[in-house]
């Protein structure tokens, strides 16, 4: 087998695993998270957006965690930013990376943008145009990749012509999202070989929900397309909100037990790992997602 020597995992539990969080969560708890995880060895952290408080109420400190964190050398301390207004705010707070999302699924577009993927494309434009100025990298997510809560199964040709267009437009890497957690190790083999004859496969990515219990055999068969870079989210903080009671994002903790069984190197301590999802998970004052950290937790006090 021809797995890739190393993979970079993209933590986005300060993001999109804090967003549905129905309780207040102060800025210092925040801060603490991201402080944790890069500790742990996380090269690449989402830490916040810069959308509209009203939309997303949990992220309307993004701004004053991204000046409390201690960032260190080496890790990218990255915002997610759908329109412009977001972009020039998080370049007001000194970021250097961000990134913007599309949906492979017309009706999902609609349902959650309220316009085309078409239109949401044509958005970006001068976000990007900005970016390259102000020497920004952009990453691109495309959602809802082997699936969509309306439109049911989405071609694979599809998801090429998004991830087509966000590479073109100068996104440098595709993460493409399994939203609804709905894909299988078949189909996303297939998904990565139309995919990959559009964008190179070195600057695509994985970012699987388990909602169906299948993200580690996802994560596997990509590792077997020669994908090298996973999202994740610690302690598998982020619920799905497709599916009522279902998990979400897949736990870090999870992911990095299966790459260390594999000898693929991350440079991420699983320990620290660890005890950073169940420092957070206490603030929420809930169970922790992650079954590996379960399993080691109950065996250290067992």
């Amino acid at each position: 087998m021809n797995l890739p020597k190393q993979v970079r995992l993209v933590e986005v539990g300060p993001r999109d695993g804090l967003q549905n969080e129905q309780q207040p969560i102060s800025v210092a708890d925040k801060v603490r998270l991201v402080d944790d995880l890069s500790a742990a060895g996380l090269s690449y952290i989402e830490v916040g957006s810069f959308v509209a408080p009203k939309w997303v109420p949990q992220m309307a400190g993004s701004a004053e965690v991204f000046a409390r964190i201690q960032q260190r050398p080496g890790v990218t301390y990255a915002a997610l930013t759908p329109n412009m207004k977001g972009f020039e705010a998080a370049l007001e707070s000194g970021v250097k990376e961000v990134a913007v999302f599309a949906a492979a699924s017309e009706a999902f577009s609609q349902k959650n943008i309220n316009c085309s993927i078409a239109e949401s494309l044509q958005r970006f434009v001068p976000l990007m145009e900005a970016a390259q100025q102000h020497g920004v990298r952009v990453r691109g997510y495309v959602s809802c990749v082997l699936g969509c809560p309306y439109d049911g199964e989405v071609a694979p040709e599809q998801v090429a012509w998004v991830a087509k267009e966000l590479y073109a437009m100068g996104c440098y890497e595709v993460s493409l999202g399994d939203t609804i957690g709905t894909g299988s190790a078949g189909k996303v083999r297939h998904l990565f070989n139309v995919v990959g004859r559009d964008v190179p496969r070195h600057q695509l990515a994985g970012h699987f929900h388990d909602t169906y219990g299948q993200a580690l055999a996802n994560i596997y068969a990509s590792l077997l397309e020669g994908i090298g870079v996973f999202d994740s989210s610690v302690a598998g903080l982020g619920g799905c909100p497709y599916a009522k009671g279902a998990t979400g994002n897949v736990a870090t903790e999870d992911v990095l037990y299966l790459l260390n069984g594999l000898g693929i190197e991350t440079a991420i301590d699983l320990d620290k790992l660890i005890a950073a999802g169940q420092r957070i998970c206490t603030v929420l004052g809930k169970d922790n997602g992650s079954r590996v950290a379960r399993a080691l937790l109950q065996g250290a006090t067992g």
